[in-house]
């Protein structure tokens, strides 16, 4: 498994330590046909592999470890790209450790200066200036396209010297608004290779060169010349040199702008990848020396090293608890529902949060081989992989420019010296290069993604790219987390049972006081319950001690209260009724958290009263959504590194088999669950919000990301639900499906377009005025049947 280094934009150590992989972010790739070219130069290289992703703009290099990056650097700017290694968040496992400072730091200039850089800002947040003027570009030959096209469609319209009104209009289209095009073009030519890009520079200067020529050399820019509309083009007595073409030189422009703006700003909020989602749970540990605390970044600090970590703040490090009791929410890492006592011998992970009291912490392991880390790696890996439809476009575009240069020379020189003449045969060279351009082509995806993210969004479903909706239409199995996806994610009180004299208020009011003094999950549940429920009526607590992890006592309006595990009420003396020793038994089988109350009779003596039943609630609509599941034909499977009862509990709440409750697994080990179902056949969508769920969501066919979990999971997810509402699952699935169904009509369409027209011009039986019509008809209809995603209904 390849992994990265603390420092720098070095390259990566694999498991075969005489080789490493370094990651490049290239720019200038403007199709397949630009990927498929830097992957294989790359892989003349000796002993180098590479893999080259478009749409994410980055390249995977495996080679020797003594060869320079610098190497795999020059080798993809000689072919004219921009590259460089991309600087790495996470650090790798074994990676040298910064020296970390033994001696206090005099003053706060020297803190400042060891502390840890920040990460980057995220890249949806900072302005992008190409977007920006891709946008102005379209626009401006937008506005100026239209009216060239509406008087060159229309003879009616064509007034006097209308043709070089056309031409003023043109010109900025097809030399300023095509300029990137233009560039790409003589760039790719200078190595002997040909793009996308190609195809629309030499289809736009062709016609606009022609027309520049007929206006001023062959008589077509006379006063009151007006174009005919033929379907079959003929050769004519002036062998072509009074017809211009400029409408088909602007409409290609544009509309190739168009869909390029479209394209980058669909890519720029599908997959643009914060940095900040990458970076450790916490910038720097407070390493103890002596009996002070000294801030030391996080990857310089060294395993057996102790840290300090207070009330409220994270774990910066795996490590055993050394002094100090505590409870910790392992939510984010573990997926358990109730909050963890720990205290010396413990085991605590990065990511992790303190809850209550200060703890010391032995590390065990470096910042790069943290659990946290390891899962940050194992979903950077399960992304980095092309798609099968990224891979088929890639194999197109590999043939399909080359194929169209070819054949528009071939007809050029066909006609040409068949005695058709050189108007027509110019004519009929431009009408394959026209007819050929690959902007329906170019807006099939992008646009219907641009529309049902748009729909999307209004429904609470954010769909990340194209490489979504490949699996939707086969998932046939929805693995869904437990702790904050089918449950709230939050510790409430679920039941209060009570001796026959004892009153459900009288034990909200003392023990709800008495735990409105803590800040533990568990007491904070119980006291919300009883402020909601008996608003104003709380008791006064004084002289609360909380017990090491066993529970609380105190006096409540004069009475002493016990509250807490029965451990704690048995090593009292007090004696436990049988039906409340029934109700422990009874939560303990489905895993719920209990509080035991006692307090004083009025005779010295403490009695229980009630037992308290404090549990992770099933989130509104969860059993309604697995029901919907079930009716299409989805199998629901429950993963949790929650208890096996607890599991059980929740899965028969909402409709879930037995069978299908996969329970105690660790966060690496959930990807491996994932892993395991795809094995066995199914096609796997799987639903997380944690950290710990972010391995799992990267390794499945689909990942769903609640979107009040952690940035992490909403990273690795495919699919973004906005909603709090386990419901939105099939509703995402409809849509992704519904999207993947129009993109697909949209590239049938478009290539049935160029597989109908191409024959048709190669015989020179296409105007390329007509061509150019056809042409922009193709990519109004690509629009047009996207934007009937907008009238998507959950």
């Amino acid at each position: 498994m390849a992994t990265d280094v603390a420092e720098g934009a070095g390259p990566a150590i694999t498991g075969d330590d005489t080789r490493v992989t370094t990651e490049l972010a290239v720019t200038g790739m403007t199709c397949g046909t630009c990927a498929a070219r830097i992957q294989r130069k790359l892989g003349r290289l000796p002993g180098v592999e590479a893999s080259v992703n478009y749409a994410s703009g980055r390249a995977r290099v495996t080679h020797p470890a003594e060869q320079d990056p610098a190497e795999l650097v020059t080798a993809v700017t000689g072919l004219g790209f921009g590259a460089e290694p991309v600087t790495p968040q996470i650090p790798a496992a074994g990676a040298a450790a910064v020296p970390a400072p033994r001696t206090a730091p005099d003053g706060a200039a020297d803190q400042g200066r060891h502390r840890a850089p920040s990460a980057a800002a995220p890249a949806e947040d900072a302005p992008d200036p190409e977007l920006a003027e891709l946008r102005h570009r379209a626009l401006v030959c937008l506005a100026l396209t239209l009216p060239v096209i509406a008087v060159a469609m229309t003879p009616d319209w064509q007034f006097r010297y209308w043709q070089w009104f056309s031409l003023v209009l043109t010109a900025p289209v097809v030399i300023w608004g095509g300029w990137r095009f233009h560039r790409a073009a003589a760039r790719h030519l200078r190595h002997l290779s040909a793009t996308m890009d190609t195809l629309v520079s030499v289809g736009t200067l062709a016609a606009f060169g022609w027309s520049v020529w007929a206006l001023f050399k062959g008589g077509a820019g006379l006063g009151g010349m007006r174009h005919a509309l033929y379907l079959i083009p003929r050769p004519d007595q002036f062998d072509g040199s009074r017809t211009i073409y400029l409408e088909a030189a602007a409409a290609i422009t544009t509309a190739a702008l168009l869909g390029r703006w479209i394209e980058r700003r669909g890519r720029r909020r599908a997959l643009g990848v914060s940095a900040s989602l990458l970076a450790p749970p916490a910038a720097e540990a407070r390493v103890v020396v002596g009996d002070r605390e000294l801030p030391v970044p996080v990857g310089g600090v060294r395993p057996g090293d102790r840290i300090a970590v207070g009330p409220g703040e994270p774990f910066p490090l795996d490590g055993r608890v050394v002094e100090g009791r505590s409870t910790v929410d392992a939510g984010a890492m573990t997926g358990e529902s109730a909050p963890v006592d720990v205290e010396p011998g413990a085991e605590v992970l990065a990511g992790t949060r303190n809850e209550s009291a200060r703890l010391v912490v032995e590390t065990t392991r470096g910042a790069g081989d943290t659990q946290w880390a390891r899962m940050a790696r194992r979903v950077q890996e399960a992304q980095a992989g092309k798609t099968a439809i990224q891979r088929l476009a890639d194999r197109v575009s590999a043939w399909f420019v080359p194929v169209v240069m070819l054949l528009a020379v071939n007809t050029l020189l066909f006609w040409g010296v068949s005695g058709a003449g050189w108007g027509f045969a110019i004519a009929a060279g431009m009408a394959v290069l026209v007819v050929a351009c690959p902007c329906a082509l170019g807006l099939a995806t992008p646009t219907a993604l641009a529309v049902a993210t748009g729909r999307g969004a209004q429904l609470g479903i954010l769909l990340r790219g194209p490489e979504v909706l490949e699996s939707s239409r086969r998932v046939d199995t929805i693995v869904l987390d437990k702790t904050g996806t089918v449950t709230t994610g939050r510790m409430s009180l679920q039941a209060v049972h009570t001796t026959p004299d004892t009153g459900r208020a009288e034990v909200l009011a003392r023990v709800g006081a008495l735990e409105a003094e803590l800040e533990h999950p568990v007491a904070r549940a119980i006291a919300a319950a009883a402020r909601d429920e008996l608003p104003g009526r709380l008791g006064g607590a004084t002289d609360v001690r909380p017990l090491d992890g066993l529970g609380v006592e105190g006096t409540v309006d004069g009475v002493r209260v016990l509250a807490g595990r029965r451990r704690l009420i048995d090593s009292h003396g007090v004696d436990v009724p049988a039906d409340l020793a029934d109700a422990l038994d009874r939560a303990a089988a489905h895993g719920a958290t209990t509080v035991l109350a006692a307090w004083d009779d009025g005779s010295g003596v403490l009695r229980a009263r009630a037992v308290l039943e404090v549990a992770d609630g099933v989130r509104e609509g969860s059993a309604e959504a697995v029901a919907e599941m079930r009716s299409r034909g989805l199998r629901p499977v429950l993963l949790t590194g929650d208890n096996p009862a607890a599991a059980r509990a929740v899965a028969a709440e909402v409709g879930i088999a037995a069978e299908d409750v996969v329970a105690e697994v660790l966060p690496t080990e959930k990807a491996d669950a994932v892993r395991r179902l795809q094995e066995q056949g199914a096609v796997v969508a799987m639903v997380g919000d944690g950290v710990n769920d972010a391995a799992a969501l990267a390794q499945s066919d689909l990942g769903v990301a609640m979107g009040t979990g952690t940035a992490m999971a909403i990273e690795a997810g495919d699919v973004t639900l906005v909603r709090d509402d386990l419901r939105a699952v099939p509703d995402a699935l409809r849509l992704a499906r519904r999207t993947l169904g129009t993109i697909r009509g949209n590239l049938f369409w478009a290539f049935a377009y160029n597989v109908a027209a191409l024959p048709l011009a190669v015989a020179g039986l296409l105007n390329p005025m007509l061509a150019g019509v056809t042409m922009a008809l193709s990519s109004v209809f690509v629009v047009g049947n996207s934007l009937r995603l907008r009238r998507f209904k959950p």
